[in-house]
């Protein structure tokens, strides 16, 4: 049996106050034609270019929970959590700030707000304050994510 090489941080390793910052990442009209596929969501504000020139926007805008998910990506992109996470257990107070257009180019910002050890279930939970950005660094959606995260295998 091959040895699993871990790349993320555990549990212990991580302390309120530490900061990560994705790469960005591109929303693309395939994302946005691809996700309104997948979610069943072809509301016309997404989808239908003519009848979003008569919107407050002007454009077609990304769905909202597009955006999340491409955060949850990018997070997922810094490496802190790649082979450690044991699950993503909720989200709390999540704001939609601004509009994501097509051809935006998303980051995330993270910052640890909070630690909590459950040892029962091998590891602890982090709460992370989330931070999506534009290339514009305007944020356009934030809030917190609490993550179960392993600890570090005994010696």
């Amino acid at each position: 049996m091959s040895k699993i090489d871990i790349r993320g941080r555990y549990f212990e390793e991580f302390a309120i106050g530490q900061t990560y910052t994705s790469v960005g990442r591109t929303v693309t009209e395939h994302d946005v034609l691809t996700f309104a596929g997948l979610s069943g969501d072809y509301n016309q504000i997404h989808t239908d270019a003519e009848f979003s020139k008569n919107t407050p926007y002007g454009q077609r805008i990304a769905h909202g929970l597009l955006g999340l998910s491409i955060a949850s990506g990018l997070a997922m992109r810094t490496g802190i959590l790649e082979g450690t996470v044991l699950a993503f257990r909720e989200i709390e107070e999540w704001k939609f700030t601004k509009p994501v257009f097509i051809g935006d180019t998303l980051k995330v910002e993270l910052e640890v707000i909070e630690t909590k050890a459950l040892p029962r279930l091998g590891g602890g939970m982090i709460v992370i304050q989330v931070t999506v950005l534009n290339q514009q660094s305007e944020s356009v959606m934030k809030g917190k994510w609490s993550v179960l995260v392993a600890s570090k295998p005994k010696s």
